[in-house]
């Protein structure tokens, strides 16, 4: 399969993930599923800009477009990292509403499976295709394992009837790791763009 048929394929994923963390979300009302939806949106439109610099270089030669793809992904990123933060520290300030654990846990795990699905798509070897696929591998698998981490929380909240900061905490939590590393990359990419050269990434 082409890297555009395998990238359409984890795009679709990622949509429908959007769509189904956003309902449940926001129908009992959990930070954490929010933070995951807006994760599975930022990056359903970096695959989608990554589609366009895949067509790009394959049909034109213009590799410098993934530049401008790590850019506008990286800015999306930051903000709905910020977003996030700033929902979970006013949840804590302001008491932690009851959430259910039940559907936090259940959707989590849907994620994992759905996302886990989006890797073996890509498949093993795409970490050694080039940096873009090879990012793109790296970054479905630490969602899932965020969803993992989601899945968790939902668990403890379930069985103890309670602890419900632990949304909020869990959604900050995963919101700050993945600010840290765009921030990363924005340096990377606006060393790139100063050079005019192809951006790379440190992906360790």
């Amino acid at each position: 399969m082409t890297q555009a048929r395998r990238l359409a394929v984890v795009l679709a994923l990622n949509l429908a993930l959007v769509v189904a963390l956003a309902v449940v979300g926001l129908v009992v009302g959990s930070v954490s599923l929010l933070a995951t939806a807006g994760d599975s949106l930022g990056d359903a439109f970096a695959l989608a800009l990554g589609l366009l610099a895949v067509h790009l270089r394959d049909r034109h030669g213009r590799a410098g477009a993934t530049n401008v793809v790590a850019l506008v992904n990286v800015v999306i990123l930051l903000g709905v990292c910020a977003a996030v933060i700033v929902g979970a520290v006013l949840r804590l300030v302001q008491g932690s509403p009851e959430v259910p654990g039940l559907p936090i846990l259940v959707a989590a795990l849907g994620t994992v499976v759905v996302l886990g699905t989006g890797v073996l798509v890509l498949g093993r070897g795409a970490g050694s295709e080039d940096l873009h696929m090879r990012s793109v591998l790296l970054d479905t698998a630490s969602d899932a394992g965020a969803a993992a981490a989601v899945a968790v929380s939902g668990a403890i909240i379930a069985a103890a009837h309670g602890l419900f900061w632990l949304d909020p905490v869990v959604a900050g939590v995963i919101a700050v790791a993945i600010a840290v590393g765009a921030v990363r990359l924005l340096r990377d990419v606006v060393t790139a763009l100063r050079r005019g050269a192809v951006v790379e990434v440190d992906l360790d």
